[in-house]
């Protein structure tokens, strides 16, 4: 099977409104939704909002259900001026923003006496996710920053490494770590956002004006990608 994950509730709400055949299974708290998506096996599940959340969820579904895939949608927050509102932002590769050991001597986004510092997506779904288009508005191909870090305009001024150092086109608080159980697990991941806010003081707005698009757009982009992997 494929499994798709959001963080919330709401980023995942809309593939169950079109799941055939579902079955819910519970797990610690976790409700997780198994059925048919264009004719494809998946399992649906909200993965709970960061790093150690995602990390934890992505690790328990490879260990029980030995997927095909791993797929993660949902909401992220623009870095670049040529990425909007609505956008979708499908990641080339990720990092975790907030991994900062240079006093030790290890750049930013590197795990300490690692190689994990950009994790890349599965080549194979990048290629099928590049030909993607949406319905609304752009694609585009980046390095999404992850942190446990709610990035506003505010925070902007204290961060410009996302886009400086980092060379960050998005950044949200799951991906890296949802990539990085995958890549050591050897499961192809792919993580794909659209674009609420552009960390410019509007993002508690947008976020919610923008929701519902944003269900739509990634319940399109994953109605895409499942009959080719």
């Amino acid at each position: 099977m494929i499994v798709i994950l959001g963080a919330m509730d709401s980023e995942i709400g809309s593939f169950l409104s079109v799941m055939d055949n579902g079955q819910i299974r519970h797990w610690n708290g976790f409700d997780h939704h198994q059925g048919t998506i264009e004719g494809r096996a998946v399992l649906v599940s909200k993965s709970g909002v960061g790093k150690v959340m995602a990390a934890m969820m992505t690790q328990h579904l490879i260990d029980d259900y030995r997927p095909l895939a791993v797929l993660f949608t949902g909401l992220a927050g623009s870095l670049q001026p040529q990425i909007g509102i609505g956008d979708t932002l499908v990641a080339r590769d990720l990092v975790q923003h907030d991994m900062e050991t240079s006093a030790i001597g290890f750049p930013r986004g590197q795990i300490p006496f690692s190689d994990w510092r950009f994790i890349p997506a599965d080549p194979r779904l990048l290629h099928l996710a590049s030909d993607y288009e949406p319905a609304l508005g752009k694609l585009h191909v980046g390095r999404i920053c992850t942190g446990d870090q709610f990035i506003s305009h505010r925070e902007m001024s204290s961060h410009g490494y996302l886009a400086g150092e980092l060379a960050g086109d998005g950044v949200e608080m799951e991906g890296a770590s949802v990539a990085q159980v995958c890549a050591v697990n050897n499961v192809p991941c792919l993580v794909a956002r659209t674009i609420s806010d552009k960390a410019d003081g509007s993002a508690a707005v947008n976020f919610e004006e923008f929701l519902p698009r944003a269900s739509h757009n990634s319940l399109d982009f994953i109605r895409y990608m499942l009959p080719q992997i």
